[in-house]
């Protein structure tokens, strides 16, 4: 123990390990979590040992764990706020207005302090960000002693401890198997539907299934018919929809020029989508299998679209605007928007920021690439402008705003959140800088909240006991209570009201919870991703607003 107490950084990484042990446990579709775990057990640890760490080591992790956020649910969170999302933007706002009302009338009814007041918010909210904003808004209390900060802040941990563990159990069988039923529905069947109706017919797929053709073709066929016909002109014969990529003449390979003229026996390889292809075929003579030595390789570049004039145009109308994809046989096979891969068909809607994925011959790709965007680089994580966006936010949190005699801030926490969103979003504009590849963020986030939590819980173990025997039976109670509530309202008004299809209506639901555990019960019920389409938008809406809930229900309380 005295190890533990000399050397703090050993007791916080035994935190994280033993926490993310005991988090892998599974009863049923239940897990508790890593961050839930390790809170556990740092709770347990403090409370043996008496461990003290730094508020600083907090202070910071607790910046990286929050931009990272922002940073990544920025570009799809600005994207949202249109008209087609505004119904799933009630279902946020209902969920922030109703567990507010909650934790204030628990704490008003039964007189509890608030720190455990904001325990009790972000446990059955099981949003973990409202246990640093509430810590850190709760610091800054006037009037509140050095003892009595360390206790309140106690108490949000603990408090957060048994109504997380209690919501999530909550939120896990109510969307994957009370709601279902409450609605009258089998949610495979009804995904099922729902995906082959948004695809306008036809079989869908699976969470696990694939096309099994690709879009992308090359096929070798032997001129019988196109006998005399000049390179050029078979392509224009197609609307520049094929390529002629290479020509072999007996034991020679010429090279594809537009005037060079087609003779009985030629070999032409053809590349092009697959109904192109085939189509190009008919017009050539019977396909071949391959020939060594006729194939070309094709050179692959993803590339960010900075072009003002390329935005809300179709991928047709781009490419018949710009000559070099048909006279550089240069194809679209991908679009990638806010992490959302998109059908790269002939009518899919490009904005500026889009990353493409273009498939053709080099050359054509780097004339193409001048003119249209630049290459999207997201291999190295841009430190300048990661620490500027941190350094931008923390100022943020700073200010202060008065409501009446109630002073407001959104704390460190609070204003790297909305610098992360800001920072993520203008990334996904420009594309030439600010790299923080996805696998990097996720990891600062992960490190970040796991540490500041272990953090947390090693300060908060001694006050965990008494607060316990005191509060023991209104803890499990307002954890269920307060997922029961905002979930039940948005179920009856996304059905009456908003009319939103019963699947995409159980993925929200579990995103205006922020419970990816949830989500994951959902889609192993459903069968499909199909519900993740309403998840993925209130997740990424209430990721930025329940973290604010914080600062508010301390400083109304503390008012």
């Amino acid at each position: 123990m005295g190890v533990l107490r000399d050397h703090p950084e050993l007791a916080l990484f035994l935190c994280l390990a033993a926490g993310y042990l005991v988090g892998k446990l599974r009863v049923g579709p239940i897990t508790l979590g890593g961050i839930c775990g390790t809170l556990i057990v740092s709770l347990l640890l403090g409370a043996w040992a008496e461990i003290e760490v730094s508020g600083d080591v907090k202070t910071i992790f607790f910046a990286l764990f929050i931009f990272a956020l922002g940073y990544m649910a920025g570009p799809q969170f600005f994207a949202n706020l249109n008209r087609k999302s505004l119904r799933f933007f009630t279902l946020c706002l209902i969920e922030l207005v109703s567990v507010l009302a909650i934790a204030y009338g628990l704490a008003k009814a039964f007189d509890l302090d608030v720190g455990t007041a904001s325990g009790i918010l972000a446990g059955a909210a099981t949003e973990s960000a409202v246990v640093g904003t509430a810590s850190e808004s709760i610091a800054k209390l006037p009037g509140l002693s050095a003892d009595q900060i360390s206790t309140y802040q106690g108490h949000v941990a603990t408090a957060y401890t048994v109504c997380y563990l209690f919501g999530l159990i909550t939120i896990v069988i109510y969307t994957s198997q009370i709601m279902p039923m409450l609605m009258r529905i089998n949610l495979r069947d009804a995904s099922r539907e729902l995906w082959e109706k948004m695809r306008g017919g036809g079989s869908g797929l699976e969470s696990d299934e694939r096309e099994a053709l690709p879009a992308l073709v090359g096929r070798t066929y032997l001129v019988t018919l196109a006998d005399g016909r000049t390179v050029g002109a078979l392509e224009a014969d197609h609307g520049g929809r094929i390529t002629v990529e290479a020509v072999k003449r007996g034991s020679r390979l010429l090279t594809p020029e537009p005037d060079l003229e087609l003779t009985l026996s030629d070999l032409v390889l053809i590349v092009g989508r697959r109904s192109n292809t085939i189509e190009a075929g008919r017009t050539i003579g019977p396909e071949t299998s391959g020939i060594p030595g006729l194939d070309t390789p094709l050179a692959t570049s993803q590339i960010a679209l900075t072009d003002k004039t390329a935005a809300g145009k179709t991928l047709d109308t781009l490419t018949r605007e710009h000559p070099e994809f048909t006279l550089n046989g240069v194809y679209v096979t991908d679009v990638l928007r806010n992490d959302q891969h998109l059908p790269a068909n002939p009518d899919t809607v490009v904005q500026r920021g889009d990353v493409v994925t273009l498939v053709g011959a080099r050359a054509g790709l780097n004339r193409l690439v001048a003119k249209i965007g630049t290459v999207a680089r997201n291999d190295a994580t841009d430190f300048i402008y990661l620490g500027l966006g941190i350094a931008v936010g923390s100022l943020i949190g700073q200010i202060v705003i008065r409501l009446g005699d109630i002073p407001l801030s959104l704390g460190t926490g609070g204003g790297c959140l909305i610098s992360g969103l800001l920072f993520g979003w203008f990334r996904s504009r420009k594309q030439t800088f600010g790299a923080f590849p996805p696998q990097a963020a996720t990891t600062i986030k992960d490190m970040g909240l796991a540490v500041f939590i272990a953090c947390t819980g090693l300060t908060s173990g001694p006050q965990a006991w008494p607060l316990l025997k005191e509060y023991g039976a209104l803890l499990p109670f307002a954890g269920i209570a307060m997922v029961l509530v905002p979930a039940t309202l948005s179920l009856v008004v996304g059905r009456k009201l908003l009319k939103i299809e019963k699947p995409l209506l159980i993925g929200a639901i579990a995103g205006q919870q922020c419970s990816t555990p949830a989500i994951t019960s959902v889609t192993q019920v459903a069968q499909s991703s199909v519900p993740m389409l309403g998840y993925t938008i209130t997740y990424t809406l209430s990721n930025f607003l329940l973290p604010l809930t914080g600062p508010i229900l301390v400083g109304v309380l503390g008012a």
